[in-house]
C-alpha cells in the first residue's frame, strides 16, 4: 500500500446513458471516460449512475484504467441499475442495497421499479491503518415525474433518503470515512436533504463552502421565499452548483437551438449573463470526516465546482443532461487550541463552454435581454474570497459538533406522507382486486354464452374478450396479492421506524410498540 493520502478528489455524474432512449449515447459515454482520464485534479474516486450497460461501462473503464485502476459494475433488477465506481485504489467489498419503496411495476414506461433502484456500495481502503478506509455509496433515487403537492413520488424518494441516512449513520459508526454521491433527485433543504444531514453524520459538500446557495430552481415556492434576485447562469454555476436544467446543458434546449448543432458547424456559446431561472442542484456529494480520535484528525472540504462542462469535440453538444459534481477532501490534523489554518481561496473555475466574445452567437431571448438590462437577476459570482467559506479548522469543528435533529414537525410531514399513500395504495389494491374478480366472471359469462351462439364469428369473438379480459384481470389480481401487498408492509415498516425515531427524539428511549396489523388499514 502506497503512503496514506492526504487528499481526496470525487466526481459523481450522471452520463444519461439510456439504451434506445438516450441520444448520441456511445459517442458521449465514450468521451465521459476520456475526460475523467484528463481531469485536473486527477480523480480519486468516481461514482456514475445511468452507466446502464456493460459495453459503456467498459467503454469508460479502459480509457481510465491507468488512473482508476479498480472499479465495479453494480447489478440490480430486470435491465439494472446504471450504477458504477470507479476507484484508485482497491475495492475491498461491494454490495448492492435495493429500496424497499422503489416505483410502481404498472407504471413500465417510467422504468424505476424494472431498474430495481438502490444503492450501491463500496468498500475502499486507501491506506494500511485499521481505519484507512472510505465507505462509498453511490445512488440513483426515483424521478420525480410531477411536481409539488401531486408528486405522487414524494413518499418513496422521502424513504429512500431515510434508508441511505441509515447505511452512512452505521459505515460512520464503524469509523470509517463516508461518502454518499449521486443523483438523489431531491433540492437542497429539502425533508429528504434534510433527513440525510439530519440523521446521519455527514455534510453536504457543497454548502459547506456556499451556505447561502440556493434551495431550488427560481421560480420555486422555497427559493422564492428567500427574495433573492434571479441568478446568472454563470452565478447559477459557481455559487449554487446548478447541475442540472440550466442554460449551459444543450440537451435542454430547444430543438431549434439543437439544430445549431452538429459535426462541422461552429460551436454555439451561451453568454454568463444568460437568465437561468429553472437551474437547480440535483446532484450531491455528502462526506463524513472519518474517526478523528484514531486518525488524529479529519477529513473536510477544500474545494467544491461543477464539472465535466464541456461539449463532445465533433458532435459540439453536452456530455450529458447533467453536469458532474466534483469535491476535493483534504485531511486536516488536529491542530493545539489557538493555531488554526487560513480558509482556502480558490478561485472561480471557468471552462471552455462558459468563454465568450463580442461576435460569438450567444443563446437569450428578448426577455432575458430586457432583464439583464433592467438588473433583475444576479450578473456575476459573489467573489470567491467573500464566499464565506469555513477555514479548515472550523469546518473539522463544525463536523464533530453534535447535529441538529430533525424537528418533530418533519417527523409528522413524513408520517401525515405515508398514511396518504397507504389510502391511496389500499385504494389501488381494492380496484385491482375487484377487476380480478369482475375478469372471471366476465369470462365465465362468455363461455356459458359461446354455447348459445351460433357456429361463427360470434363464438370467436365471445373468446377473445374472454381471454383478453381474463389475462388482464389476473395480472391485477397478482399486482393486488404480491405487488400492493408487500408495499403496503414495506409502508408499514417505514411507519415505524418513523414513530420510534420521532419517539427517541422526544427523549423517549423505549421502542414504540408494533399496534398495526393487516386489520387496521394495511
Amino acid at each position: 500500500m502506497e503512503e496514506v493520502p492526504t487528499e481526496i478528489s470525487i466526481i459523481t455524474l450522471n452520463c444519461w446513458g439510456l439504451k434506445y432512449i438516450s441520444k448520441l449515447r456511445r459517442e458521449r459515454l465514450a468521451e465521459i471516460g476520456h475526460q475523467i482520464a484528463i481531469a485536473d485534479p486527477q480523480p480519486h474516486i468516481v461514482a456514475l449512475q445511468e452507466c446502464w450497460t456493460q459495453e459503456d461501462y467498459r467503454s469508460i473503464r479502459r480509457q481510465t484504467r491507468f488512473i482508476l485502476p479498480y472499479g465495479k459494475f453494480y447489478h440490480s433488477g430486470a435491465f439494472g441499475g446504471g450504477l458504477a465506481i470507479l476507484s484508485l485504489w482497491p475495492i475491498e467489498e461491494s454490495t448492492v442495497f435495493p429500496y424497499s419503496l422503489n416505483g410502481r411495476p404498472t407504471a413500465f414506461w417510467r422504468g424505476d421499479w424494472f431498474v430495481g433502484k438502490g444503492v450501491a456500495h463500496a468498500k475502499i481502503r486507501y491506506g494500511s491503518g485499521p481505519k484507512h478506509i472510505v465507505e462509498v455509496f453511490n445512488t440513483h433515487t426515483h424521478a420525480p415525474y410531477e411536481h409539488g403537492p401531486n408528486d405522487s413520488y414524494i413518499c418513496h424518494r422521502t424513504a429512500q433518503s431515510w434508508e441511505m441516512s441509515k447505511l452512512l449513520r452505521g459505515a460512520s459508526d464503524r469509523g470509517h470515512l463516508v461518502l454518499a454521491l449521486g443523483d438523489f433527485n431531491m433540492l437542497p433543504m429539502s425533508l429528504e436533504h434534510r433527513i440525510i444531514t439530519a440523521n446521519a453524520p455527514v455534510r453536504d459538500t457543497w454548502r459547506v463552502l456556499h451556505p447561502d446557495s440556493s434551495v431550488g430552481p427560481a421560480d420555486h415556492p422555497s427559493e422564492r421565499a428567500r427574495r433573492r434576485p434571479i441568478p446568472t447562469a454563470e452565478f447559477n454555476i459557481h455559487e449554487n452548483g446548478a447541475a442540472s436544467d440550466g442554460p449551459y446543458n444543450t440537451w435542454r434546449w430547444t430543438k431549434a437551438q439543437q439544430k445549431l448543432l452538429g459535426p462541422g458547424k461552429p460551436e454555439v456559446i451561451v453568454a454568463p449573463d444568460t437568465i437561468d431561472q429553472r437551474g437547480k442542484r440535483l446532484d450531491y456529494i455528502f462526506a463524513g470526516c472519518g474517526d478523528v480520535a484514531t486518525l488524529g484528525g479529519g477529513w473536510v472540504v477544500r474545494r467544491v465546482s461543477v464539472g465535466m462542462m464541456m461539449r463532445h469535440p465533433d458532435l459540439r453538444c453536452s456530455l450529458s443532461d447533467h453536469f458532474a459534481m466534483e469535491a476535493t477532501l483534504v485531511f486536516h490534523p488536529i491542530e493545539s487550541p489557538g493555531t488554526g489554518h487560513p480558509a482556502d481561496k480558490l478561485p472561480v473555475r471557468m471552462t471552455a463552454t462558459t468563454r465568450f466574445g463580442p461576435d460569438s452567437d450567444t443563446i437569450m431571448d428578448d426577455k432575458e435581454d430586457k432583464a439583464l438590462h433592467n438588473g433583475t437577476y444576479l450578473q456575476s459570482p459573489v467573489p470567491s474570497e467573500c464566499r464565506g467559506s469555513k477555514s479548515l479548522d472550523s469546518q473539522l469543528m463544525a463536523a464533530l459538533r453534535e447535529q441538529d435533529p430533525l424537528p418533530g414537525a418533519a417527523y409528522d410531514e413524513i408520517l401525515a406522507m405515508i398514511s396518504k399513500y397507504v389510502a391511496r395504495e389500499r385504494s389501488q389494491r381494492r380496484w385491482r382486486a375487484r377487476h380480478f374478480f369482475a375478469s372471471v366472471a366476465v369470462s365465465v359469462a362468455c363461455f356459458v354464452a359461446v354455447w348459445f351462439s351460433p357456429g361463427n364469428y360470434v363464438a370467436f369473438i365471445l373468446m377473445l374478450l374472454s381471454s383478453l379480459g381474463l389475462v388482464a384481470g389476473t395480472i391485477d389480481g397478482l399486482l393486488a396479492l404480491l405487488f400492493f401487498k408487500s408495499e403496503l408492509r414495506a409502508l408499514k415498516e417505514f411507519q415505524w421506524q418513523i414513530t420510534n425515531a420521532k419517539a427517541a427524539a422526544g427523549g423517549d428511549a423505549v421502542s414504540v410498540p408494533d399496534n398495526t396489523d393487516d386489520n387496521q388499514g394495511w
